[in-house]
């Protein structure tokens, strides 16, 4: 039999983590907290643990967390993901590109698609993107995938 978890965070009782829970946004925080009362209210941890929606460990685990920073110490926190491929000014250069519009002498096209513009990525900054990122990074600098209709260079202006 696994011993029971002890909760030591002074001042807060079961009925004070319930009120905490029904004022609290994030769902995870509340399932925490009203396991957490569970356990003061002398719950077995397994039953606590399966009422909260997780195993006797990570009840464990998070009663360990309350003990430490307190109700603060039962959110996720920040996830601060993947660091961003480009820097800031190679962004804005791939949006200044994007704004020129491709030249057809220098890159051998007449309109920007993703594959072309990983393709010079790769030239410029020797960082390979693949396309859906391209599609990504377009949609973050505040480009949609939207195009004008094609005019031949040589079409008469007035027969608009």
């Amino acid at each position: 039999m696994a011993p029971a978890v002890k909760v030591t965070w002074p001042g807060l009782g079961p009925s004070d983590l319930r009120v905490r829970a029904c004022r609290e946004a994030d769902p995870s925080v509340v399932r925490r907290l009203l396991a957490i009362a569970l356990v003061l209210e002398g719950t077995n941890r397994a039953a606590a643990a399966t009422a909260g929606g997780m195993d006797r460990q990570t009840l464990r685990d998070w009663v360990h967390r309350y003990n430490e920073r307190g109700p603060a110490g039962l959110s996720d926190g920040t996830h601060t993901g993947r660091p961003a491929l480009l820097t800031a000014p190679q962004q804005a250069q791939v949006a200044a590109w994007v704004e020129a519009g491709p030249d057809p002498a220098v890159d051998g096209v007449v309109r920007w698609r993703r594959v072309d513009l990983a393709a010079k990525v790769e030239a410029e900054f020797g960082v390979r993107l693949a396309e859906r990122t391209v599609g990504e990074l377009l949609r973050r600098l505040g480009f949609r995938r939207l195009s004008a209709r094609p005019q031949h260079p040589r079409q008469d202006a007035a027969s608009r």
